[in-house]
């Protein structure tokens, strides 16, 4: 089979129990280089902050290193959180990203501040009503967009001479693909956490889509969770950890990503059973052909242009793995 959708993955960088940041780090390195050998297209990263088990605080730096240890795919933010920041430095920082790398940076924006309470505090986060502001300030630093009379009209981005690479819009709903649309930029739907069905929010951001030089056409990009191992029962073994540690995680417990043998073993309360019930209907666990069979099947269901997948198992070794039998499952051609 040869997927009528591109295909991309997302790294949370996760740490993993018995590991340190330093490998995590390492690890980072690897799994864009095998990625950049299957061929897929593109690479996110996506910003958590105040997070033990997972070390993508700053999706910047990962990417700089990234495009600097590959070659073709695509490598950007899943989704820089923008309310945690001044446009101006997010500006800056892109720019010099795409200064560095042309042609092959992505700049993904999301609303959520990536964190709980207390790390939004610490960031200085601002509130959800302002992001559209935020957005538009962002824009208009880079297609020099202030009124003469405005003062942000009297600081130029450094580096100039570069425009932001491609922006994205990270969304679950139909406000956030609406604004997608008329903005003209691309559209992320965040299907791995989110029950929302996605079709409905492609359909509005289609619908409103107005043509841009970056995107001349609306592009639709589908965020799904999946775990591929040989065997349908070795996948739903491994996806114990994922499974385990979002329940922890929901219910206020941050750790590292525990073994899979440890979150067998461990004894959850019914409040923490119920949401891995709850959740778990969202994730895709199992051998290539169920993999590819269920991606294809979200994908087709709402005409989604790209799929992108974030692979949770507690190996390193074996989610590099698990993105190599999905790419071979989906035909997509290694380099």
């Amino acid at each position: 089979m040869v997927a009528p959708f591109a295909l991309s993955l997302q790294d949370l960088a996760p740490i993993a129990e018995g590991t340190s940041t330093a490998q995590a780090m390492a690890e980072t390195i690897l799994l864009a280089q095998e990625a950049d050998r299957l061929g897929y297209t593109r690479l996110w990263y996506a910003e958590h902050h105040g997070m033990p088990s997972i070390a993508s605080s700053v999706p910047e730096i990962l990417i700089g290193s990234a495009a600097a240890h590959t070659e073709n795919i695509r490598v950007g933010s899943g989704g820089v959180m923008l309310l945690n920041h001044a446009p101006l430095r997010i500006a800056e920082a892109y720019r010099t990203l795409e200064g560095l790398h042309p042609g092959r940076i992505d700049l993904g924006i999301g609303r959520a501040p990536g964190g709980d309470g207390y790390a939004m505090r610490a960031l200085r986060s601002g509130g959800g009503e302002e992001f559209s502001a935020y957005l538009a300030e962002l824009m208009a630093f880079d297609e020099d967009g202030f009124p003469p009379d405005h003062p942000f009209s009297r600081v130029p981005v450094s580096p100039g001479g570069i425009r932001l690479p491609p922006m994205w819009l990270l969304g679950s709903s139909g406000a956030s693909a609406q604004a997608a649309g008329q903005l003209g930029i691309g559209y992320a739907f965040a299907a791995h956490f989110s029950h929302t069905p996605p079709a409905p929010a492609f359909e509005a951001y289609r619908h409103g889509f107005k043509a841009t030089e970056a995107f001349p056409v609306p592009k639709t990009m589908l965020c799904v969770s999946v775990i591929c191992a040989p065997t349908d029962e070795e996948a739903q073994y491994l996806s114990r950890s994922q499974a385990v540690s979002w329940a922890l995680f929901t219910t206020g417990e941050q750790r590292k990503l525990m073994s899979p043998e440890e979150a067998h073993a461990r004894v959850l309360t019914p409040q923490q059973q119920g949401i891995i019930d709850h959740q778990s209907s969202l994730w895709i666990v199992g051998s290539p052909a169920t993999v590819r069979d269920a991606i294809a099947e979200k994908a087709e269901s709402c005409a989604a242009d790209e799929v992108m997948i974030t692979t949770t198992v507690h190996s390193y070794e074996l989610r590099r793995r698990s993105y190599q039998l999905i790419a071979e499952a989906l035909g997509v051609a290694a380099r």
